[in-house]
């Protein structure tokens, strides 16, 4: 009855069945069969208030579905969940150049973004891997890290306003386009990295900047970790602010990444310890390549660099980030890929990594290697590796986010919680935390339709001292 209200409300042709779901992949990573009621795709915000209203009211569960690269089983459904896609919603205004903004809808992908501010001469400075297929809502509802956070922040760092809908259909808009706005709470943010537990994104103003005229790229070997994090201090004090991307590989990442099942041929020798990619944009090629190979070369005057490529081409750019960035051979390597995402105090990284291989090797000596790499300039890594039997994933987690709650870390940096990793959010979040989070979502979504399950569980209404009454 509820699929033929919404059809009532947005058409027939934008409600796809549980029948023509089952054919369709779960998302990207998995080929496991789509397990929903239905699919809807409202085409405006009235139509996303008006099929949130009526869920809530019918207590239908619903879960928002961004551009389906979630790594966390954050879009998972059971079975009897409606998934919601904003896809028709994918407008883009044209950018402001005179505050440096644009309004966006919610399906739009980071791409399109990307690729419509640099034709007025500005950036749009998320970037990640899946640019093409990800969809603003949903890189906002995980807030999203990626490659530039290192100089324009994550996610929640390019939102001036936002508009979201809540679970009984009620539209929040405070789509400002300046960064100050001290009018009492600051309410995105309880929807920016909230995984669509709390409301729907539907549009946003997002901050731009001004668009670089080139960009120097250099990968460099160490041998001793705080060389390269030395390096890192050394760049951010010296480049005026044009350092883009500071990205670090362990060794055993690159040496496998650039061998006979990896990208080809490595730029530099392989063999050392570490890597470091690194990269500046700035606004005057000619004086900013000069000093930017001046710098790289103080790295060996200072004894810690042992070998050094700046890139002289877009294509040796592109072949430098493509041994960071395809991960193909890793995935065929490890089979049943057992993969993290964590932030880390940058003086604890050496120390965590190697206490995971030690450990790793001593609880599951039957593991397929350790790739480390990451972005060492906002303190994001991603750990790797792969066993033969998946029973021995549990195993591997307790070994890990252990470790990571020991070294003083987050169990996720940029792609959230979900389904993955729920039960070990106590190790980055205390009990009072927890319970203001409880708190939160049954204050906004008290039927509990917005994803649920996911980040957070809520099993009935919770007490003023913040405990899940059972």
């Amino acid at each position: 009855m509820v699929l033929e209200e919404i059809a009532g409300l947005i058409g027939g042709a934008h409600v796809l069945s549980r029948d023509e779901l089952a054919g369709r992949p779960r998302d990207f990573w998995t080929k496991e069969p789509t397990r929903a009621r239905a699919l809807v795709r409202p085409g405006n915000v009235a139509e996303v208030s008006r099929v949130l209203a009526l869920c809530n009211a019918r207590g239908q569960k619903v879960i928002p579905e961004g551009g389906r690269t979630n790594l966390v089983q954050g879009t998972q459904a059971a079975g009897d969940e409606i998934l919601l896609s904003l896809e028709r919603l994918n407008g883009i205004a044209d950018p402001d150049a005179r505050s440096a903004t644009v309004m966006a809808e919610a399906g739009a992908t980071i791409q399109r973004i990307q690729e419509r501010a640099e034709v007025a001469g500005l950036r749009f400075g998320l970037d990640f891997g899946a640019r093409g297929s990800a969809s603003l809502g949903g890189a906002l509802a995980m807030n999203a890290g990626g490659l530039q956070a290192l100089r324009y922040g994550t996610a929640r760092s390019q939102v001036a306003g936002l508009e979201a809908v809540l679970s009984d259909g009620t539209v929040v808009s405070h789509l400002t386009p300046f960064t100050k706005d001290n009018t009492g709470y600051d309410l995105k943010q309880f929807f920016i990295g909230s995984e669509g537990t709390l409301g729907v994104i539907t549009r946003a103003v997002l901050h731009l900047h001004p668009l670089p005229a080139g960009a120097d790229t250099a990968l460099l070997a160490f041998d001793d970790f705080g060389a390269a994090a030395a390096l890192l201090g050394a760049l951010r004090a010296q480049l005026a602010g044009t350092l883009s991307s500071f990205e670090i590989m362990w060794g055993e990442f690159f040496d496998f990444n650039t061998g006979e099942q990896g990208v080809g041929t490595a730029p530099l020798a392989r063999g050392h310890a570490y890597y470091v990619i690194c990269e500046a944009e700035g606004f005057d090629p000619s004086f900013d390549r000069q000093r930017f190979e001046t710098l790289i070369a103080s790295a060996f005057e200072r004894g810690g660099a042992r070998d050094a490529v700046v890139a002289q081409s877009e294509r040796e750019r592109r072949e430098i980030w493509n041994i960071r960035e395809n991960f193909d051979a890793e995935i065929r390597l490890f089979g049943t890929l057992v993969d993290y995402d964590l932030s880390l105090p940058i003086d604890a990284m050496e120390s965590f990594a190697e206490a995971v291989r030690r450990e790793l090797q001593a609880k599951a000596p039957q593991n397929r290697g350790l790739h480390i790499m990451g972005h060492l300039g906002d303190g994001n890594l991603h750990l790797t590796t792969g066993v033969p039997d998946p029973e021995m994933k549990p195993l591997i987690d307790e070994l890990v986010y252990g470790l990571i709650a020991a070294h003083g870390g987050a169990i996720s940096a940029e792609h959230g919680i979900g389904i993955t990793k729920k039960r070990f959010l106590r190790h980055s979040r205390s009990p009072e935390e927890l319970a203001l989070m409880r708190r939160l979502k049954t204050t906004l979504d008290p039927a509990n339709i917005l994803n649920p399950g996911k980040v957070i569980d809520v099993t009935g209404p919770v007490t003023l001292e913040g405990r899940v009454a059972q």
